[in-house]
């Protein structure tokens, strides 16, 4: 349950400075939101029908995608005479949200490694079936589908049907209203 609630923490913080700063994400910005929901979904997936060595896979893979994409922003933004400046968007205790998520991505890859090292928690003699949840990781998962659905509408609402803008400014669909 912590790594699912984990994983969510940066998610809100992100659309905290997409909707009170005013600050749009990038298309990668929005990748490593979609890599993040990937993480917690395999999370939720243990919490829900118990753990699974592919529901941790959902996360390592979604995680290693993760860290591709912010990877790939960082090295943009440090090569030598960028036409777009030192960095995307305004640093969060000196670093940009694209490094934290690199940072976040490669913690949850270790991490989850970790937990797969505790094979006695692995019961693979039962199928993975719903099983009765408590309240608070009701609550955690419904957070989570949440996070997805709005993070599908903002995209949306942002982008349309076509390419998301390199540098947004304002929601598309929005503008023409």
């Amino acid at each position: 349950m912590l790594l699912t609630t984990g994983i969510c923490i940066p998610l809100i913080g992100a659309y905290w400075i997409q909707f009170v700063e005013g600050e749009f994400p990038c298309p990668l910005c929005l990748l490593q939101r979609l890599a993040m929901l990937g993480v917690a979904i395999g999370a939720m997936m243990n919490l829900r029908f118990g753990v699974r060595t592919s529901h941790y896979a959902v996360t390592i893979f979604s995680a290693i995608f993760g860290a591709a994409v912010s990877a790939r922003q960082i090295l943009l933004h440090i090569a030598p005479g960028n036409p777009n400046g030192p960095g995307y968007g305004s640093p969060v205790f000196g670093w940009h949200l694209y490094t934290w998520g690199l940072l976040i991505f490669m913690a949850t890859i270790g991490v989850v490694g970790l937990m797969m090292l505790y094979e006695k928690h692995f019961d693979l003699s039962t199928p993975a079936s719903p099983r009765p949840m408590s309240k608070p990781v009701m609550a955690v998962c419904a957070l989570v589908i949440f996070l997805t659905a709005a993070n599908i509408f903002t995209t949306f609402l942002m982008c349309g049907l076509a390419p998301c803008p390199d540098s947004p400014e304002q929601y598309l669909l929005l503008s023409n209203v």
